[in-house]
């Protein structure tokens, strides 16, 4: 097959090049897909694309004309892609529903310990000869209330993990876990009781109509004064401006972001040389209680690893006249 690599990173690179052998020839662009890109597959069996590349029905009528037949998604959300559309078009796309439910769970975890305990601020001041401990007091996470939003593979290690640490569980999920509760005493409540009884809340929902803004002001207003919340699912899960008003008034006193809902354009590129012209974005970095990661849960060698061979795994099955396995349909 000819295929067209979209949105390419020089970290992800050689795990494509490996799992693809030499049973495809491989175009790698370093644009994103979009209504103005998308000429650039012309003559490409398939393409490839990352999470914040454009495949709206737009994008996919013109793919399709240009002889694009399969759409393979180096992600596990496929938010970006018009499923209809694809169905439509006679098209087939596929993700990759679980690259490393451990990256994502483990840089989670490193967020709210480096947030708790101020690791930022303790490490720039050290750096400095500043050995003080003053505004560096943190809190215990044995015995707080943990409620996790989304209790999938993401999820249920992030429980796991919590647990561990000897937090109380409370989850959101329209498919309950037996197993969380039996394991880890984890308990499936509404999102408002989880916002009023959690002392630390983390996101690990898919975005769809019906979670966008999950976060905002009125659920914001339920929640414990002071609260930690963590996002390294999908930035469109926090009303930004919400999640600000509240990081004012100290309603939200710790904020840990992988995932920003405006990121396209600017997470996964250097912009160091440009003036920011994201409003929003420069004053959440103005926060001292906010740490921002821009979009790396995923990024360790295993899940590198296992998007790349589970991607060319569904391009060799569409390359062998086969259905993909891990094939999107709409529902």
């Amino acid at each position: 097959m000819h295929i067209t690599v979209f949105d390419t990173h020089s970290f992800e690179r050689d795990y494509l090049l490996r799992a693809a052998g030499t049973a495809h020839k491989l175009n790698f662009l370093e644009v994103q897909l979009n209504l103005q890109t998308a000429d650039l597959a012309r003559g490409a069996d398939a393409i490839s694309i990352f999470v914040n590349d454009d495949a709206s029905a737009p994008v996919l009528e013109k793919l399709h004309g240009r002889g694009v037949k399969f759409v393979a998604l180096r992600s596990a959300g496929f938010n970006h892609i018009d499923l209809d559309k694809v169905k439509a078009l006679g098209m087939c796309a596929a993700n990759v529903p679980a690259y490393s439910p451990y990256a994502v769970a483990e840089h989670t975890v490193a967020l709210m310990l480096a947030l708790n305990r101020k690791l930022t601020r303790a490490h720039n001041r050290v750096r400095e000869a500043n050995f003080s401990l003053n505004g560096l007091v943190g809190f215990d996470m044995n015995g707080k209330t943990a409620g996790i939003v989304g209790t999938g593979k993401i999820g249920a290690v992030v429980a796991k993990i919590l647990h561990g640490f000897g937090c109380n569980l409370l989850a959101v999920d329209a498919y309950p876990n037996a197993a969380l509760e039996k394991d880890y005493g984890l308990r499936y409540v509404s999102i408002e009781t989880l916002c009023r009884e959690s002392d630390i809340i983390t996101l690990h929902a898919p975005l769809t109509p019906s979670t966008k803004y999950l976060i905002n002001a009125q659920n914001i207003a339920l929640m414990k004064h002071g609260v930690m919340l963590i996002n390294t699912s999908r930035g469109g899960l926090i009303k930004t401006v919400d999640a600000i008003d509240a990081l004012k008034t100290g309603k939200i006193g710790y904020l840990g972001l992988d995932v920003y809902e405006e990121e396209k354009g600017l997470f996964f590129y250097d912009r160091s040389d440009l003036i920011l012209q994201d409003e929003m974005l420069a004053r959440l970095m103005s926060f001292p209680n906010v740490l921002i990661t821009s979009h790396q849960a995923f990024l360790t060698d295993t899940a590198l690893q296992n998007i790349a061979d589970i991607t060319f795994q569904n391009i060799n099955a569409w390359a062998s006249g086969e259905k993909a396995e891990y094939e999107l349909t709409t529902t």
